[in-house]
């Protein structure tokens, strides 16, 4: 994305905020069933073509916002008609761009439940931490959502979102833009690799699942698909300053009652934290992924919270 499209993608977001525009981003099933019911064939007004991500014909939109869409570089015609190839969902008041549905691709940017989770259990944490953080980083950002809800709760600190995937950070980048964080900058990085210094604030909500293409923005890696998240605690755990705080939202596969990525944790968490803490938010969360090969043995997904303050 040069800075051409970056500007008129940013001017489209603009243009839907004064069209008061409003999405709440659903679960790629609900998604497909909600669309698969009669009527819904076809975009019909803004939350169709840009929620829903549903074909539309060229004279539903004004000239002017397909102009934007052309100029962005997220306008695709198919056979069925005209699609935009990027969503905007709703977090409190921002608007934030990310992948149109379905999400197939290796450099998707994903935006859905567990993103509301993430900054939901975040918010929560944000009561343990003072005055806030002077440096806080999110790994593996996305579009931007959880760095973003940081730089706008504490507009002294200084917000890194990282993430490998250069298209993320692209529209992190028009994100950040365009629901106004000065504080909020950007680094391609693979966690902590291409990240210098110390932080007061660490947060993820990292992919989680056993994915069989090893898309990017959906694997978590070995460990019936923990391998992220648990390389994530013990980085962060290394460049936490002293009271710093790790917030970490991701999935868990569990087969009986034993909780593996928690116990593979354990000891690190009680040898380099004050403090921790860790809980189930939700214990059944993509139960369609446990039809997957990877989880022949598991019984649910849960997603899990764990909030550690480094001693």
């Amino acid at each position: 994305m040069n800075s051409s499209n970056a500007n008129a993608l940013l001017s489209l977001g603009t243009a839907l905020r004064q069209a008061g525009y409003r999405f709440m981003t659903v679960t790629p099933s609900t998604h497909r069933r909600i669309n698969n019911r009669p009527g819904n064939e076809r975009a019909h007004d803004l939350r169709g073509v840009f929620g829903w991500s549903r074909p539309f014909d060229r004279d539903l939109l004004p000239a002017s916002v397909l102009a934007l869409m052309v100029d962005a570089g997220v306008l695709d015609e198919k056979d069925d008609g005209l699609r935009s190839l990027v969503r905007v969902s709703t977090l409190d008041d921002m608007l934030l761009f990310h992948s149109a549905w379905p999400t197939r691709d290796d450099d998707s940017v994903f935006f859905g439940p567990d993103t509301y989770r993430f900054v939901t259990a975040m918010r929560r944490g944000f009561a343990f931490v003072g005055a806030g953080p002077v440096r806080a980083v999110d790994i593996g950002c996305g579009g931007g959502a959880g760095a973003l809800t940081i730089a706008r709760a504490f507009p002294h600190a200084d917000v890194i979102g990282a993430d490998i995937n250069p298209k993320a950070l692209e529209l992190a980048m028009v994100n950040g833009r365009l629901n106004w964080a000065a504080n909020f900058s950007l680094a391609q990085s693979d966690l902590f690799d291409g990240l210098q210094g110390d932080f007061d604030l660490v947060v993820s909500n990292p992919p989680f699942v056993v994915d069989p293409d090893a898309l990017r923005y959906r694997h978590g890696g070995g460990e019936r698909g923990a391998e992220i998240s648990r390389r994530i605690v013990e980085q962060s755990l290394g460049r936490l300053r002293r009271g710093g705080s790790l917030m970490l939202y991701t999935g868990v596969a569990l087969s009986g009652p034993g909780d593996h990525f928690l116990e593979s944790l354990r000891p690190t968490l009680a040898a380099q934290c004050d403090t921790w803490t860790y809980q189930e938010l939700d214990p059944d969360i993509f139960g369609g992924q446990l039809g997957e090969p990877g989880y022949e043995d598991v019984e649910r997904i849960a997603a899990v919270w764990l909030h550690a303050v480094k001693r």
